[in-house]
């Protein structure tokens, strides 16, 4: 397939740094907020929407017309189809000939790179933005905008262009890139110290790995791109984690002060068994990604730096609303039970609302924060009737104490798996029948193949399973993270980290689910992992078995517990739907699904 290339303001090459004298040219902060406000917002100084035409004819206006709508925040372009937008920050442009930039342009491609140029000047890049003219004078793509700017507004425009991008983010120097790990001080201890044990020793077996410009003379132990490896872009990592004490009204200090004595590039991976609001708006203010934190409660406002899995409880609400309406019979009342903390306010708020204007009606029991787990289940339960559906927003905790509520013949009662740890729940005999889970993963049977790397890895360093979809997701995140910044060669600004993840995900994910699946293949023969690595410890129940065919049992289809992720522009959840499913009562902890996969 041949890709077209937009010579919007030239084409170039990434390895980021050199300060030019351009972009030293001092501009006022009020340009450079004008600037801004052109380039983000499509907004003119006066106010006005920015215009241009396009295709000869076609006008464009306002956010449309903007530069960061084709070429994003950061400056560092994208792929629209076919088509590669390509680098226009102050490196890429105006840098002399002999310092070339190099970006991976396309991440369905690896080596499709920009292409270099001689640097603009200011007057050839004005001839570039008012005429569409390149500094070679060639004609643009008419996908570019040949845009109606003042000589003031073209101004501001270039001194925002000549600084974009220009330095490495905070937390970056030459041979490190510092992350940070947040853990909230609800988190229960085993499962706060299986995640730091495993990231820790992640990260140690990333930088045992690495080799930096520094040790170019020294043997690499893993395979990295022509262009890393030739640019010696390749960096140790340092990670610190940040446990947080006290009330949550306190994190957001915490956090910048944490911050302010040490800078970090982004926050990686992280755990909270309540709110994330704090940890979120620290990263919104501070312009810091939060790279996949395993949260039930992530934050729903629009967010340029913040990615998560999915929408937690407010996704499993939406899924049962759906389900439920699409049902012969609809419930005619719904118990809502949950505690009165943020996940079972949200949770329970959500599906009120998705229920909104059905004929449901919706009866809210809210369990008592100061008594007894079974006495205030009980309390709460004890009315509900044969004909009702409840929907039991409940942690492990409040689900060992439902003993003392016996289930009503005839009611259905639905639970969150997000908070209940899904099929591992504290489920007794009594109440497994009953039970019908809200369920936001990919099914037991389908996943097994999609964690089967996971699974080894915990296998061969000795660590024990104790929370499948928070390691699995720690595990996820890290490596992703690994393959986005390894693609970003030398342009570590953060606004590129997450325009990265929205270009690579999709990609990535069917790529790497390929190569899992022929590398279980071609280690398949029995013993295979205990002759190379030792012998296991684990518990036999955290085992996995690698299969010598490829059959379907053994394809994996993704890399993580979900059935699928993807991302997109502005996309800040990757996973979108969930089941419903029951546990068969023939096999114990095995779960079936009653739904197909519910997206709302």
């Amino acid at each position: 397939m041949r890709i077209a290339i937009i010579f919007l303001l030239c084409i170039c090459v990434v390895i980021s740094l050199p300060v030019i004298s351009q972009a030293e040219e001092l501009a006022s902060v009020d340009e450079l907020a004008q600037g801004r406000r052109i380039y983000l917002d499509g907004k003119l100084p006066s106010g006005a929407p920015l215009t241009g035409v396009r295709f000869g004819s076609s006008v464009v206006s306002g956010a449309s017309a903007a530069c960061a709508s084709c070429h994003r925040r950061s400056g560092m372009g994208s792929v629209e189809g076919d088509v590669l937008v390509p680098p226009i920050t102050g490196n890429f442009l105006f840098s002399p000939g002999g310092d070339q930039h190099l970006a991976t342009m396309d991440p369905r491609v690896s080596k499709r790179f920009n292409q270099a140029h001689e640097p603009y000047t200011d007057t050839s890049l004005a001839n570039a933005i008012l005429h569409g003219a390149n500094n070679s004078g060639r004609e643009m793509s008419v996908l570019m905008p040949r845009y109606n700017l003042t000589q003031p507004e073209l101004k501001a425009l270039t001194a925002y262009l000549k600084q974009l991008s220009m330095h490495w983010s905070p937390g970056v120097t030459d041979d490190s890139i510092r992350f940070a790990m947040v853990i909230t001080p609800d988190v229960d201890p085993v499962r706060r110290n299986a995640l730091i044990e495993m990231v820790r020793i992640a990260v140690n077996q990333k930088n045992g790995s690495t080799m930096t410009a520094k040790r170019s003379g020294g043997k690499r132990q893993h395979m990295v791109s022509a262009a890393e490896m030739v640019l010696g872009t390749e960096r140790n990592w340092q990670l610190d984690v940040w446990e947080l004490q006290g009330a949550p009204e306190s994190w957001g200090e915490q956090l910048v002060t944490r911050y302010r004595s040490q800078p970090v590039f982004a926050l990686v991976s992280g755990i909270s068994n309540s709110t994330w609001q704090p940890v979120h708006d620290f990263c919104e203010q501070e312009q810091v990604p939060c790279w996949f934190p395993s949260v039930a409660l992530p934050v729903m406002t629009e967010s340029p730096y913040s990615l998560y899995f999915s929408r937690g409880v407010i996704l499993e609400a939406e899924v049962l609303a759906r389900h439920l309406l699409s049902q012969k019979i609809s419930p005619q009342h719904l118990v809502q039970v949950f505690r009165d903390n943020a996940e079972g306010r949200a949770a329970s708020q959500a599906l009120t609302q998705a229920l909104a204007g059905s004929t449901v009606t919706i009866e809210n029991r809210m369990l008592k924060t100061d008594g007894a787990a079974e006495d205030s289940l009980r309390s709460v339960m004890n009315t509900i009737q044969g004909s009702d559906a409840a929907m039991l927003w409940l942690r492990p905790d409040d689900i060992v104490a439902l003993d003392k509520a016996k289930p009503v013949s005839g009611a259905k009662y639905y639970f969150s798996a997000e908070l209940g740890q899904a099929e591992y729940a504290p489920f007794s005999s009594a109440w497994k029948p009953s039970v019908r889970l809200v369920y936001p993963y990919e099914l037991p049977e389908m996943r097994v193949a999609n964690l089967a790397n996971f699974r080894a890895w915990l296998n061969i360093r000795k660590l024990p399973l104790v929370d499948e979809a928070m390691q699995s997701e720690a595990f996820f995140a890290l490596n992703f993270l690994t393959d986005t910044v390894s693609e970003m060669l030398n342009n570590l600004y953060r606004d590129y980290l997450i325009e990265r993840a929205e270009n690579m995900m999709n990609k990535r994910e069917g790529g790497k689910a390929e190569q899992e699946t022929r590398d279980r293949v071609a280690l398949g023969q029995a013993g295979e992992l205990e002759r190379k690595h030792g012998a296991m410890t684990v518990d036999e129940g955290a085992r996995i078995k690698i299969s010598s065919q490829p059959g379907l049992a053994n394809r994996s289809h993704g890399t993580t517990i979900y059935p699928h992720l993807s991302l997109g522009p502005g996309q800040r959840f990757a996973s979108k739907g969930g089941y419903i499913v029951r546990f068969d009562e023939g096999v114990k902890d095995r779960i079936i699904a009653e739904s197909a996969w519910i997206i709302p």
